[in-house]
């Protein structure tokens, strides 16, 4: 089974994108995030199509949403950790994360799916990255609360969290803001204790791999970006991860891509091959530095 993260920023406007990288990669599930649509304006037809099931939780401003596309199943769906969404009190959004479409899970064949869509934190001290750190704390509630480690689990999405400092093109420029601050990685650091482990570093262990770059021009390009797209599972279905990858190619070209690459795993066996990009890319900015030095 093929499982994908993609924070596609956007449905609607990344549909095209989206279409094309489903047959590219050939996924079984994919956990989409920042889709900005409610949940009467989500593009079912589309992914049915595909061969697809949808679950989606959006809302109604448009901000936020989160959604699993399935072709393995979809079943037993929970949203919002099984409350319902308060009712905002400001327009601001990323202040009120109870009141913010956030989170999705559903049972996908085997495997129980979760897709997370976190606050962007956006400064340290201020009221959105308070609501960050309650947001992130109700997480490992309900993780908690609802699921064992010995579950075969998986929490994809948008953590907006690095990790470490191999997860960021300069570690110096970025400490001191959001993303890599102390209480955020120990956020994520409290999943990992729980019982999850990191797909992606099971399989890859090189610095200068990231998931999302500033749309900024020459960023991309430059390499300087996060690592902030993260499929969490339990050692469980760790034991069964045979490949993940970070597909940077799906950053590139037209349609206009997201500024999030998609994150993927196959689970018992691989699937369809792919070049996500990497060694070519290596090549060309170690080239562009190279001579920048000179």
């Amino acid at each position: 089974m093929r499982i994908a993260t993609w924070n596609v920023n956007s449905l609607k406007a990344r549909l095209e994108k989206l279409e094309w990288w489903i047959a590219r990669a050939e996924p079984d599930v994919v956990l989409l995030q920042e889709t900005k649509v409610s949940d009467d304006n989500v593009p079912r037809e589309a992914l049915e199509k595909l061969g697809y099931a949808v679950c989606h939780h959006g809302e109604k401003s448009g901000r936020n949403g989160v959604a699993i596309a399935s072709r393995v199943g979809l079943a037993d769906v929970v949203t919002n950790f099984g409350q319902p969404l308060a009712v905002a009190r400001t327009e601001a959004p990323d202040d009120e994360p109870f009141a913010e479409a956030r989170m999705i899970a559903a049972t996908c064949g085997d495997v129980r799916v979760v897709s997370i869509y976190a606050p962007n934190g956006r400064k340290l001290g201020s009221p959105f990255y308070d609501a960050k750190l309650v947001w992130f704390d109700r997480l490992a509630a309900w993780l908690a609360r609802e699921h064992s480690p010995s579950d075969a689990l998986l929490i994809g999405g948008d953590y907006n969290v690095a990790p470490a400092d191999a997860d960021v093109w300069d570690p110096a420029a970025c400490h001191g803001g959001t993303h890599v601050s102390p209480k955020e990685r120990a956020a994520f650091e409290r999943l990992i204790a729980w019982g999850l482990v990191d797909a992606y570093r099971l399989r890859h262990t090189e610095k200068e791999r990231y998931s999302w770059w500033d749309y900024r021009a020459g960023l991309f390009h430059k390499n300087y970006g996060m690592r902030i797209d993260h499929l969490l599972v339990t050692a469980r279905l760790g034991e069964r991860v045979v490949w993940s990858e970070i597909d940077r190619e799906a950053r590139k070209g037209k349609p206009v891509p997201s500024d999030h690459a998609p994150v993927l795993l196959d689970l018992d066996a691989p699937g369809k091959a792919l070049d996500p990009g990497w060694s070519s890319a290596d090549q060309r900015i170690g080239e562009r530095r190279a001579k920048a030095r000179k």
